[in-house]
């Protein structure tokens, strides 16, 4: 029987870390200035990877693990800012579609369009999605996520109303902590629920080599003037945590889909 590799990518350490704990029969290899975390867990072949920040150390390290290591799916987890007003710092977005929105080649071409692939947005597996969102949904609606956090965790990040929602993520090289920004986004992506530095990279070098895949996102900011430190002490308090949740259950849930 053959067995299927899964990718798995965070584009900062703590987004990682717990994740390669979980590994069995661990070995490491290192190549381009990356540590590739090689293993199983649950019996699923899995390669775990800190991607850096940024859309070309993400398109770097998934090319790498396609070409390299054969990975045969992708998951890509992390911290996303909100730019959507409905979404609040602890939920998570289950990307439906991505965008690069710092992309601008006019007037040669539209505003947003890949070149060359004649496409302003990449879509994951509907089906792959799909059964993300339940995945996770599952765990937030029996409150099995807030419960590993502490009485004043939940206050300090209002993690109580926890949702999961399915939409569109924009990536770009672009830390945004501005209010005009944020909105000067939405305004041009009226779609967009969140934004990153590395999900719209990830899906393109997928959608040239047809490996599935899937962007999963937990906000960790509103992308505004405050995002900074709200940045810094969520990703160490909760989305390290988190991560390594949601990645067990991703992996448990789909395991008869990554063999074949």
């Amino acid at each position: 029987m053959a067995i299927k590799r899964i990718g798995i990518l965070g584009a900062m350490p703590e987004e990682i870390n717990g994740i390669v704990s979980l590994l069995d029969n661990k070995s490491t290899v290192v190549k381009g200035m990356r540590t590739y975390y090689v293993g199983t867990i649950d019996g699923i072949e899995v390669v775990v990877v800190f991607s850096r920040w940024g859309k070309v150390a993400a398109a770097t390290t998934v090319t790498h693990l396609i070409v390299e290591f054969g990975v045969t799916q992708v998951i890509f987890t992390g911290v996303a800012g909100a730019i959507s007003h409905n979404l609040n710092v602890g939920d998570f977005v289950v990307a439906d579609s991505l965008v690069q929105h710092d992309l601008d080649a006019r007037p040669i071409m539209k505003r947003f369009e890949i070149p060359l692939l004649g496409k302003t947005i990449l879509c994951p597996s509907q089906v792959m999605m799909e059964k993300a969102y339940e995945s996770i949904n599952g765990l937030v609606e029996k409150d099995c996520l807030i419960r590993m956090f502490s009485e004043e965790q939940l206050s300090k990040f209002s993690l109580y109303n926890q949702k999961v929602y399915v939409g569109q993520i924009a990536s770009g090289d672009k830390f945004f902590s501005s209010a005009v920004d944020k909105e000067n986004l939405l305004e041009a992506l009226p779609d967009v629920l969140c934004v990153e530095m590395e999900g719209a990279a990830v899906a393109q070098v997928c959608f040239e080599y047809n490996i599935p895949y899937l962007i999963i996102r937990v906000i960790s900011d509103d992308s505004n003037e405050n995002s900074v430190v709200d940045f810094k002490e969520f990703v160490t308090e909760i989305a390290s945590v988190l991560g390594v949740q949601i990645l067990q259950k991703l992996l448990s849930d789909f395991k008869n889909d990554f063999q074949y």
